[in-house]
């Protein structure tokens, strides 16, 4: 099996370089062998909005799905950015997915689903998750989607 930077060519992905963040704002935080990594959503590689709007009014279930998929690829880049190679992660922990969704809205897991399958399409076992899927009123930058992680790194 390649590494994990190999199956991200294989799918076409490349990660972006670093984005700024406000002040007093950091995308990882890393607590003995954990990383706790802020929440991220659908930006493009110079962090512009790649969807927006509510799920269930602005956009469909599939382009949510991919919303939460571009999230992971965020995710994914903040974390190289923090430890500088994806294959020291142990496991991906914990992903904590809000879904801003209208009233009647009530699959959110399948829109978190977008993110879970490309962890397990990067990583394999690694990449497997406990996961909570949240339906919310609003997200900040109007984001569809906002991604929150734990995850397990060597040293």
């Amino acid at each position: 099996m390649g590494t994990a930077e190999d199956k991200l060519a294989e799918l076409g992905i490349h990660l972006p370089t670093k984005i700024g963040r406000g002040k007093g704002i950091i995308p990882v935080r890393r607590y003995g062998d954990l990383l706790f990594v802020s929440g991220h959503g659908p930006t493009n590689n110079e962090g512009e909005l790649l969807y927006q709007g509510r799920v269930g009014r602005d956009l469909s279930v599939d382009d949510a799905y991919l919303a939460a998929r571009a999230t992971g690829v965020q995710l994914l880049r903040s974390i190289r950015d923090h430890v500088g190679d994806l294959d020291r992660l142990s496991a991906i922990l914990k992903a904590l997915v809000f879904v801003s969704s209208e009233p009647d809205f009530f699959d959110q897991a399948a829109v978190a689903h977008g993110f879970s399958d490309l962890m397990v399409d990067v990583f394999g076992e690694r990449g497997l998750h406990a996961r909570s899927a949240i339906g919310v009123a609003s997200l900040p930058r109007n984001y569809p989607v906002e991604i929150e992680l734990v995850v397990a790194v060597r040293n």
